[in-house]
């Protein structure tokens, strides 16, 4: 007897659970920044969040190097980015170049290099080499986790762990909160906006509101204890040809890695591997995010027996753990009010309603507003923008900046009783500033100057 193609749900009544002003789903870091921003600007706040941790790609993928941050020796992305930064370095678990270090490419020199590139806190979109070192930070997974949850207790956000987004509630147009699949069965939470900072858009596509499919490559993300990275360090720049010709052989175990296949961590003797980077699979697929973690972690364990026997300084080392998330980089985008494009990012284009900026990018508020659906913000890397242009702005901080700015407009929509589409984005610049964050509204130098409405 063959099974039917499909099961037939009977219609169930979900309890509502909560009601809120601002519902943040998705606790990574646009999503924190997001629900601390709104609370401290005085709006009740809720958070969600699927894993029982919050930090998503940063903690639980574990993407350890917080970086496009920068332009030349200004940093751009400040705020509750920042602010995140600086409680993971209080406790000892992040590491950045200070400011005597950080240099134009100009003064870019070999001791530099050697001293900071394998924090991972250089400029690779400068071509020569060395490349300059500039602000980033490389951290502890933990350390993020645990800076993440004490800013949103302190800003007094409600916080539900252990609740996988369902579907969104429309009511006339406008998204009155989200229904989440959790342990206790379907809950519904109410709230009058809410901020999409799933990475995945799945709020705003729910909600019916119109987008693109992109893809780009996957990562599962390891990391290696046991490590003698002083000799392995010494190894690399006191014997560059065999250290290259190594370096050749473990890339073919990985087929596909960034400039250093390890980097540095604040934890002694423990390697951060953003590696391998892998093609064809389709973030939004089980089958494929299965298939990825049984081939990421097939190419590194090869990687770690042949540097074990090739490498000086990892003959002991073994995994310390794999990332409980895999690395996806691109799924759903956003079809804003503004699409973002590659010339904009490209090309600096400022924008007159920017409320944050990137490394020397800047990011409209229209680009956080979906069409077709009211009371709905985006904040993430799946805000606005085209395949191509997302793949050079998605990057953690200014993805943070994006949520700290979405925060705001959600509390100011509340307070001025409007539409999150009608707030003031003067009020939100104005504000992203009190908080010490760039909204970019004062073009750099080097920006392009253009409303590009």
């Amino acid at each position: 007897m063959s099974s039917p193609a499909v099961v037939t749900r009977p219609e169930t009544r979900v309890p509502v659970v909560a009601t809120t002003g601002v519902l943040v789903v998705g606790g990574g870091p646009a999503g924190v920044a997001a629900a601390v921003s709104a609370a401290r600007n005085g709006a009740p706040t809720l958070l969600v969040e699927r894993y029982p941790y919050l930090g998503g790609l940063a903690s639980g993928g574990m993407v350890l190097v917080l970086d496009d941050m920068h332009n030349d020796l200004e940093i751009s992305v400040r705020g509750l980015a920042m602010e995140l930064i600086d409680r993971m370095h209080a406790r000892g678990l992040c590491v950045y170049p200070p400011e005597a270090d950080r240099a134009p490419s100009v003064r870019a020199t070999e001791a530099l290099w050697r001293r900071w590139s394998r924090w991972g806190v250089f400029d690779f979109h400068v071509h020569s080499k060395p490349h300059p070192i500039v602000f980033a930070a490389a951290f502890d997974p933990d350390g993020f986790k645990q800076a993440s949850l004490d800013m949103v207790r302190e800003a007094g956000v409600t916080l539900r762990l252990h609740s996988w987004f369902q579907s969104t509630i429309v009511e006339d147009g406008r998204a009155a909160g989200v229904i989440v699949e959790t342990k206790e069965g379907a809950q519904a939470i109410r709230a009058d906006v809410v901020i999409d900072a799933t990475g995945d858009l799945d709020v705003a596509a729910s909600a019916g509101a119109p987008f693109v499919d992109g893809a780009y490559i996957v990562t599962t993300v390891s990391r290696i204890g046991g490590v003698d990275t002083e000799t392995a360090e010494r190894f690399q720049f006191e014997e560059p040809e065999r250290f290259a010709e190594i370096d050749r052989q473990a890339r073919g175990f990985i087929r596909g890695c960034w400039q250093y296949w390890w980097l540095k961590t604040p934890l002694p003797g423990v390697v951060w591997c953003n590696c391998p980077h892998m093609s064809g699979f389709d973030g939004m697929k089980v089958a494929d995010l299965t298939a990825a973690e049984f081939e990421g972690r097939r190419r590194m364990q090869a990687l770690l027996e042949f540097a074990r026997e090739k490498v000086p300084g990892v003959e002991r080392a073994s995994f310390v753990d794999f990332a409980p998330q895999t690395g996806v980089r691109q799924t759903r985008l956003l079809e804003g009010e503004y699409v973002v494009s590659k010339r904009d990012v490209r090309d600096r284009v400022h924008f007159h309603d920017s409320v944050c900026r990137g490394r020397d990018y800047y990011t409209p508020y229209r680009a956080l507003l979906p069409l077709e659906v009211d009371q709905v913000l985006v904040a993430g890397r799946h805000y606005s923008s085209t395949p191509s242009a997302q793949k050079m702005s998605r990057e953690i901080p200014p993805c943070m900046a994006m949520g700290e700015a979405a925060g705001i407009a959600a509390a100011q929509a509340l307070d001025g009783g409007v539409l999150v589409r009608d707030v003031d984005v003067r009020g939100i610049q104005k504000q992203m500033r009190a908080q010490g964050a760039d909204p970019g509204d004062r073009p750099a130098d080097n920006a392009l100057v253009t409303e590009a409405a």
